[in-house]
């Protein structure tokens, strides 16, 4: 009796070994997991109840960089990982002190979606307490339990980033309150992002292709800046948003299953003669649970529906709530997708081989 119950003892301790051996080595996307540790580089360990999924499993934080095989097409020939209110982090207290009433989008700082691949970042920008700040709000006015922090903070994470990493470039995309004379301008230069900021004389006005993204990174024009104000082109010379890009209808508007409409301020989408594209593929309200959903088989098929609104062309910009969330490969994927097609003409961008072709 005694060996009998030692040799039971001595198999579960193997099997036990086995299981732990597994999952201390770095898993594949899709493979369950414990912990975040447990999977590959790129990869977090999460699970998406809303769609039923109660396995916990490693889910990708990171599209491939475009950059590591093609630096020398025309920037609108990329398409980047974009996060909606970049800055409306979950967990966030006011530095006001106050606590935030308004909804939050990210999980996670500008700095660490740097770091995962996120290239574009929508930020909506105020006047507040005699400066510019981030605020989630409504009617145009920041309140204390509306406001994040200070415009210059998230600001100066960007110019650091840019500091140390000299090929990337970065879209910023503001949603635009500030009504301060030259209140941008001045928060864009107290932050040291002067020198990157792509000159709007360079900008093509009628469709054309952009400059090449090497020759962007060459003349260290690494920093594009979009603003929701008209005026401000003239006033600021910060390029306004739709002079330049079409954009599909935000919120719930922009979930519909095979249609991509147009946002009321942008032209059509198969208006050719702005040359990028924006695709937003999140809810009215930000729901942390159900963004794993939403930012899976849905998204793929929501720029699948754009690509052909937009005259088949491919999104430039991906927008996302949560962008960590999905229940596998999630948006990610979606700009993976989207950049294999605008490269080389494969499905996905792990498929693009270093000449341009797809292998």
């Amino acid at each position: 009796m005694f060996q009998r119950s030692l040799l039971f003892l001595l198999i579960a301790l193997l099997i036990q070994s086995s299981f732990l051996l597994k999952i201390s080595s770095a898993l594949k996307e899709g493979k369950t997991c414990i912990t975040n540790s447990n999977c590959d580089a790129g990869l977090h360990c999460e699970t998406c109840i809303a769609n039923t999924d109660f396995r916990p499993r490693c889910s990708r934080t990171q599209p491939i960089n475009p950059i590591s095989k093609a630096k020398e097409l025309p920037f609108n020939k990329y398409s980047w990982l974009t996060t909606h209110n970049s800055f409306a982090r979950l967990g966030e207290v006011s530095r006001t002190g106050s606590v935030i009433l308004a909804p939050t989008n990210q999980q996670d700082s500008i700095t660490s979606q740097l770091n995962n691949g996120v290239r574009g970042f929508m930020l909506d920008m105020y006047d507040f307490e005699n400066d510019i700040w981030l605020c989630h709000s409504f009617d145009g006015t920041c309140f204390n339990f509306t406001a994040f922090q200070p415009a210059i903070n998230i600001l100066r994470e960007f110019q650091v980033f840019l500091e140390k990493n000299t090929e990337e470039v970065v879209t910023i995309i503001i949603e635009d309150y500030v009504k301060s004379p030259k209140g941008l301008t001045k928060v864009f230069d107290a932050a040291g992002l002067r020198k990157f900021m792509f000159p709007v004389a360079r900008m093509p006005k009628n469709g054309g292709d952009w400059p090449r993204l090497d020759d962007m990174v060459r003349q260290n024009q690494r920093l594009l800046v979009f603003t929701s104000d008209s005026h401000k082109e003239a006033t600021e010379g910060i390029a306004y948003q739709w002079k330049y890009m079409v954009e599909n209808q935000y919120g719930n508007g922009g979930l519909k299953v095979g249609v991509c409409p147009n946002r009321a301020q942008s032209a059509p989408m198969s208006d050719k003669s702005k040359s990028l594209v924006l695709v937003n593929h999140f809810p009215d309200a930000a729901d942390l649970i159900v963004a794993c959903k939403q930012n899976s088989a849905s998204l793929l098929e929501s720029i699948k529906t754009c690509y052909q609104a937009a005259g088949q062309r491919w999104p430039n910009f991906i927008a996302v709530d949560f962008y960590k969330r999905s229940d596998g490969g999630g948006a990610p994927q979606a700009v993976d997708v989207a950049n294999g097609n605008l490269i080389c003409g494969c499905d996905n961008f792990a498929a693009c081989k270093g000449d341009g072709k797809c292998g």
